[in-house]
This record gives C-alpha cells, structure tokens and sequence, in this order.
C-alpha cells in the first residue's frame, strides 16, 4: 500500500442508509472498501455501483454482527488485513416503546448489534492502528445519548455506551497516530424508524435529517479533528459549555466524605 494512500475503509451496516453514504463518500475520497451487511444482493449492487463509478475496490462480506460467528469473521479480517485504515462502526438497530413492554429477546439483540459488536470491531482494529501509527475508527452513536427522556431509554443506553467508549479511545490512542470520532446524529431519513416499529411520517419535518446531508457534515467534523461530531448541533459553544460542566464535576464525583447537603456525619 502506498504511503499516501488513504488505504481501506471497514463500513458496518453499509448496505443502506448512513453505512451506503459512508461508502460512496469514502470511496470518492480514494479509499478503497470492505463493505458489511447482511443483505447480499444489496451489497453486491452496492459495491459494483461504487466500483464502476470510482474505480476503487469494493469488497463485501456478508454477516450478521449480532451472530457470533459471523461477527468473529469479520474481527479476523480487521485483525489480518493491514490495508485497513479506517473502521465505521455503523451496524445498529433501534427500539420503541417502554422497557417494561420489550421483547427480552430483542433487547438482548440490540444490545449484541449496539454495543458488544462495535466494542468487539474497535478491539480488533485498535492494536493494529496503533502498531501502524495510523488509523480512524468511526462510531455512530446518537443524540439520544445526550436526551434519553426523547425515546426508547435502553437503545439511548447503547448509544451513550458509544460516546463513553469514544472519549475514552480517544484519549488512548491520540498521541499514537490513531483519530477516534464519535458521531451523534439526530433524527435521520433512513429504515432504522420502521424495524423499530416507528412511523417516520410522525416525527417533526423540522427534526429529520437527509442522510447525505448528515454523514457530509460528519466528514467535515472528521477533516476539522472533532471527537464529537454533532452534525444537527447550530453552536459548537453549546457543546463546549456542557462539556466544561461535566470536566468541572469530575473532581468532585468521588471524595472519602457523603456531601453536605445529605446531613450523614462522619465515622
């Protein structure tokens, strides 16, 4: 692999929606792909649209993230393949509704898909980013991590697990060569609204994102060195201010003595 080449970008999800604008944004940036998803013909489509339109090479690997021998598959390409510089951590699903009418075993898949997958793909491409000096690892997480009172409170749980993990890595690997983004979309024009059980006619003109329009300003975050990409947010000042608050909790979230306001003496 040439130096100067941006090398290959790993996109989960990349079937439709944010993962297939992912695809056609990064290939048109010079990288070629490993695109993942389940649907194979969509794939296959994809990906020879891509490479017919790019000249960039487009391979694909069919797999359910969360099925685990499908998900260890694409581990050991993320692990062995050292043209990959970049992973979007993109692959997820969504649920409405109240906890305490879900489905246990649809939980338990969302959580798989949401938050063990992404954590298993970044432990799998991490090392080798950081033993080759270079690389960028992509989460999509959401708002609703910030605003778990707007929906579904255990899918805005893998979403704030998300942003945690991606502060974190960041401060990790940053002085390694290695770039860490998380980025927390709104609500966004793509299918994730009706498999969660949501009709996307009933949400506010005025909150939905077209999707181009959201990884492009996504990309711009990126090329800016954001770790928090928040493509909706007007102000960056709002970001900063919230940010500031919770850096001036952080001393103060764990001391030997109950605070004052709770009346408990001391032994």
């Amino acid at each position: 692999m040439k130096t100067n080449s941006p090398g290959t970008a790993l996109i989960t999800g990349a079937s439709s929606g944010i993962g297939a604008i992912y695809a056609d944004r990064l290939a048109r940036r010079g990288h070629d792909l490993i695109l993942v998803a389940r649907n194979r013909q969509r794939l296959d489509g994809l990906a020879k649209c891509l490479a017919d339109g790019t000249g960039r090479s487009v391979d694909v690997i069919v797999a359910d993230l969360s099925n685990k021998a499908d998900l260890a598959r694409v581990e050991h390409v993320l692990r062995a393949d050292e043209r990959i510089t970049m992973l979007v951590n993109n692959a997820g699903v969504a649920m409405s509704g109240d906890l305490a009418g879900a489905d246990p075993d649809r939980l338990e898949s969302m959580i798989q898909l949401n938050v063990l997958a992404p954590s298993r793909l970044a432990l799998a491409a991490i090392p080798g980013f950081v033993v080759r000096g270079r690389g960028t690892l992509i989460n999509i997480s959401s708002v609703l991590a910030l605003a778990p009172e707007m929906f579904n409170g255990s899918y805005s749980g893998t979403k704030a697990y998300l942003l945690n993990l991606s502060l974190r890595l960041q401060q990790e690997v940053a002085s390694k060569g290695v770039r860490v983004q998380v980025v927390l979309p709104g609500a966004t024009r793509t299918a994730i609204w009706e498999k969660a059980g949501t009709d996307i006619a009933t949400l506010p003109s005025n909150m939905l994102m077209d999707v181009d329009q959201m990884v492009d300003a996504a990309l711009v975050g990126l090329d800016r060195g954001e770790t928090v990409t928040i493509p909706a947010l007007p102000d960056i000042a709002d970001w900063e201010a919230y940010e500031a608050a919770r850096q001036n909790m952080i001393p103060k979230l764990s001391l030997s003595s109950p605070a004052a306001r709770y009346g408990v003496r001391a032994a």
